[in-house]
């Protein structure tokens, strides 16, 4: 059978290898409705749909006032021309009039047009109406109020069809030279449709719009190839910043071009270089130190163990030396005692370091192994250990680590916290479940953070301490071998607790 420290070898093992095979692969690109490939063919697209909608609109403008140019400018000077070439007989009669408005009305440029005259209260026209709902009060004053017979027109759209007014007052010429001419009163007016015009305006803007449809439907293929050539570079860089959040430090992009988006690659280069050179060397130091607390806690072992023989020995004969002689070689012993303790947490730690750490499991009696720790240690006064266990609780755990995870709490607890320290063992589940908890003043929220922390003193100003300063952190990487967790907070009636959670 697989012991646990082998599972969670191979566990480890996987979880290693796993975040290589998924930087290899690739991150996945999520799809994005609004992304930067949308919002780049909308933009392209945008401006084509701007560029051939302002085109379309000068281009129909243009044409438009061409096409009504010409006509209004034809007709006006046809129609100037056929009442500059009848002779009129003043006072006119109805008659006569209308004998006269026929053959104007048959002579009509660019088509043929209606012809009406007004004299005074006279309405005569080619037609069977006499007047026309289409010629407008400003047209007749502007008419009435020339004096040279050059006309004036008006475009006016009655009931949805355009219509070209065109008014020509009548004059006669004075025999006296340098004469002004004379108004006689008669106006004649011609009205023309622009159907014809309106429907070329019409067709016009019809082939404008579906020549732009396929102008934006073509104008999307180079809307694409843009956006897939600005698109690449971003996603390597996506890809290069997955791969290095991977830990893949080495990764490089493939610089090419001189646009801003080569600049940016060449720059994610070399930060990516000076990442890497800055890691590696933290990584070195920090091996470096590493390799220095095991190499000198391992020749302070061999010393140590002769100092703590002597001290013993003189702990014995303290009794019959002098008061201050006694006094310093008890501080010899205690603080002896002490570095012994640091130097053993420091192998400890720098086995947790190295990965060198092992785990026996054993299956035991939980309630049991606590009773153990306490008792070990002299702590069975219920005044200041108050033990809470639930019986026959049955787990796989490693003795050792576990007694050094409990003894690590409960001595925290009694050189910070207040007294009784309680001591809580139950199942949940299928975890056990420690808590020791405390009488004390509790933890600073800003501290809390940092109390598995190696070395960290709440108070700064603090230069020594009776433990190692790394109690809480050995105990928390023998916690997580077992595969659990440990969690410190405060209690809400005062004190702080820390709970550890172990698979059973």
């Amino acid at each position: 059978m697989r012991t646990r420290a082998a599972k969670e070898q191979g566990r480890r093992a996987r979880t290693v290898e796993e975040p290589r095979t998924r930087a290899h692969r690739g991150p996945r690109m999520r799809a994005h409705p609004f992304g930067l490939r949308t919002r780049l063919v909308l933009a392209f697209l945008l401006v084509a749909a701007v560029g051939c909608g302002t085109t379309a609109a000068l281009t129909y403008r243009a044409a438009r006032n061409a096409i009504l140019e010409q006509t209004q400018n034809t007709a006006v000077s046809a129609f100037r021309e056929q009442v500059s070439g009848h002779s009129i007989e003043l006072p006119v009669s109805a008659e006569a009039l209308r004998d006269q408005l026929l053959p104007i009305a048959r002579q009509g440029k660019p088509r043929s047009w209606r012809v009406y005259a007004e004299y005074g209260t006279l309405r005569v026209s080619s037609t069977d109406r006499p007047t026309s709902s289409v010629i407008t009060r400003e047209l007749r004053d502007r008419a009435l109020g020339q004096t040279v017979p050059h006309g004036s027109f008006q475009r006016v759209v009655k009931n949805g069809t355009p219509y070209l007014t065109i008014a020509v007052p009548a004059v006669f010429m004075a025999h006296s030279p340098g004469a002004a001419p004379q108004r006689t009163g008669l106006v004649f007016y011609a009205v023309m449709e622009l159907d014809e015009e309106e429907a070329n305006i019409e067709a016009m803007v019809t082939a404008a719009r579906d020549g732009a449809l396929p102008a934006l439907a073509i104008a999307l293929i180079p809307a694409l190839i843009a956006a897939r050539g600005v698109l690449r570079p971003v996603r390597e860089l996506r890809h290069a910043a997955h791969s290095m959040g991977r830990g893949r430090l080495d990764t490089r992009i493939h610089a090419k071009g001189s646009d801003e988006l080569a600049d940016l690659a060449r720059t994610f280069n070399e930060s990516a270089a000076e990442l890497e050179r800055s890691v590696t060397e933290l990584r070195e130091a920090e091996a470096r130190a590493r390799r220095f607390a095991s190499d000198v806690s391992h020749e302070l072992r061999t010393p140590l163990a002769g100092m703590l023989a002597v001290t013993e020995v003189l702990d014995e004969d303290a009794g019959s030396l002098d008061s201050d002689t006694a006094r310093a070689v008890r501080l010899i012993s205690a603080e002896t005692g002490k570095l012994a303790v640091l130097v053993e947490d420091l192998m400890e730690i720098s086995r947790f370091d190295a990965r060198a750490a092992e785990l026996h499991t054993d299956e035991v009696d939980a309630a049991d192994c606590v009773r153990k720790t306490l008792q070990h240690r002299r702590w069975t006064d219920p005044a200041r250990v108050a033990p809470d266990l639930a019986e026959g609780i049955r787990a796989r755990l490693d003795p050792r680590r576990f007694d050094v995870v409990v003894a690590n709490l409960v001595g925290n607890a009694l050189r910070h916290g207040g007294t009784p320290v309680t001591v809580r063992l139950y199942a949940e589940g299928e975890e056990l479940v420690t808590e020791v908890a405390d009488r004390g003043p509790g933890i600073h929220p800003d501290v809390l953070p940092h109390v598995f922390d190696r070395f960290y003193k709440a108070d700064q100003a603090r230069t020594r301490s009776e433990g190692s300063g790394l109690g809480l952190a050995i105990t928390l990487e023998n916690v997580r071998l077992h595969g659990g967790t440990v969690t410190a907070a405060n209690r809400p009636e005062g004190g702080a607790v820390f709970t550890v959670r172990m698979p059973l």
